[in-house]
């Protein structure tokens, strides 16, 4: 049997806030290790000698980074589809499995969130190993936790009889939503709900299956999404069109709660969706927790405080004669809250939202496929910016009709076109970008280069870019 992983890394971690963003999500960030969520999730699997090349599922804005981080652990992927809107897991799932039916008809999915952690890799790979077996006679396999407390945030799976061809698995009776805290603690204490994953593993024939039986809408824009989809680069871009006509609904919602096929294996793997920095706190309670239990990360110092979640990202961070508390400090926005409190931290961000604010939206670093630049400052008709260019890499060439730039090289080697005329910069040498002149930024050499940019003018918003080549396709 030839199991193709299947990682979705979409969503944004809204409750991760501030250090999870709408344009650099959880999945994207070195949370629990020094690698990011979504490279833990795929190095999981990519020891397993029956599982195949990961296939991953995200968003158009995070393609690049998606590719980069797999280029970092050195993992080449089967394929990066790219969702042009979201439309929860069914619909991500259908694509997905499209895909792999046109690769191999009897492939077998393995279905896993790109920000969840698992400890324990050696029951979770036993676990799907159970689950395959079922998987083999036509069921769709889910993995339900062994819960470890009455969690209220976690959604339910309440077990049936034991599924036919196994002793460790079960049918599902029954999907039950986020309880109350005394309903949470009645299943915990009943010993036959599991905690809902999130995470599947069935054949890819049998889902579309199913999908077309209970969702045909779904089943019919997911098919026509990969049909008319297109090659971009090293992604393929699913058909706009046809995805966003896709209704939004969840796999248990469209599939799992109405299949006659649905069993649940029960897996104790040390799992956490890490949905809020409450849970993270609990995730690093083993990793690293000083004797008072609290988890630090950056420059911090902390005096008489216990139980708290501590960290800093750009300055020193000081916490004194607390406890129980969330402190997250990041270059543009600080967050302190109760660890009883931080659900709330999703109102933050709705309140960003409506308030038309941006920092909700992306960090002061801004990842681009060449690089990324900073925000340095920026006050009336002008705004400071550090970029750094990746060795090799090349901007698009572009033009501004508002405002002009002003180059100045830290360090590396800058090749500037302006105009007709293309120059190589070094260390402590400028140039100067008039409005309206066709220019473009690379680097040439074989280390990155850094420049400070100065620009000047009437308006310095990033979508006064026009592009006349650009070699990763944007528009």
């Amino acid at each position: 049997m030839k199991i193709y992983p299947v990682i979705l890394s979409g969503g944004a971690g809204t409750r991760l806030w501030p250090l999870s963003r709408a344009v650099l999500p959880k999945q994207l960030l070195p949370l629990v290790t020094d690698k990011t969520m979504l490279q833990d999730t795929v190095l999981r699997v990519s020891g397993w000698p029956e599982l195949m090349a990961p296939l991953v599922v995200c968003g158009n804005e995070h393609r690049f980074l998606v590719a980069e981080q797999l280029r970092e652990i050195g993992v080449t992927p089967l394929g990066i589809l790219l969702e042009p809107v979201g439309r929860n897991t069914a619909p991500a799932v259908a694509a997905a499995a499209n895909y792999l039916r046109a690769i191999d008809p009897d492939a077998v999915m393995l279905v896993l969130p790109a920000d969840h952690v698992i400890d324990k890799n050696v029951p979770f790979a036993e676990a799907v190993a159970q689950a395959a077996t079922l998987v083999a006679d036509g069921a769709l396999a889910t993995f339900g936790i062994v819960p470890q407390a009455p969690e209220t945030g976690y959604g339910y799976i309440h077990r049936g009889a034991p599924a036919a061809g196994s002793a460790a698995a079960y049918q599902v009776d029954r999907f039950v939503e986020k309880p109350d805290r005394a309903s949470a603690e009645g299943f915990v204490a009943d010993g036959g709900y599991y905690w809902n994953s999130g995470m599947f593993l069935f054949r890819a024939e049998g889902y579309l299956r199913e999908l077309a039986e209970f969702a045909p809408a779904i089943a019919v824009a997911a098919e026509a999404a990969v049909r008319l989809g297109y090659r971009d680069l090293d992604f393929c871009r699913l058909d706009e069109a046809a995805f966003s006509s896709c209704p939004s609904d969840s796999i248990d919602y469209a599939v799992m709660e109405r299949t006659r096929h649905a069993v649940v294996v029960p897996a104790d793997i040390g799992w956490s969706d890490v949905g809020s920095w409450s849970a993270l706190w609990q995730v690093q309670q083993g990793r690293g927790a000083d004797a008072q239990g609290n988890v630090q990360r950056g420059d911090v110092y902390l005096d008489g405080v216990s139980n708290s979640l501590v960290r800093a990202e750009s300055r020193i961070v000081a916490v004194v004669g607390v406890s129980d508390l969330v402190v997250v400090e990041t270059p543009d926005a600080v967050l302190v809250a109760h660890k009883d409190q931080v659900q709330r931290v999703k109102q933050i961000v709705d309140h960003l939202k409506s308030k038309e604010r941006t920092e909700h939206l992306h960090h002061t670093r801004v990842y681009r496929p060449w690089g990324y630049y900073e925000g340095i400052d920026a006050g009336e008709r002008f705004q400071v910016k550090r970029i750094t260019v990746k060795p090799g890499e090349k901007l698009s060439l572009q033009m501004h009709h508002h405002r002009a730039e002003h180059w100045v090289v830290v360090s590396g080697t800058a090749r500037v076109t302006c105009g007709e005329k293309v120059s190589l910069l070094s260390e402590n040498e400028s140039t100067y970008i008039p409005i309206g002149m066709n220019h473009r930024l690379e680097n040439p050499g074989k280390v990155p280069l850094h420049i400070i940019e100065v620009q000047s003018g009437s308006y310095l918003g990033e979508d006064d870019i026009v592009r006349f080549e650009d070699i990763y396709q944007r528009a």
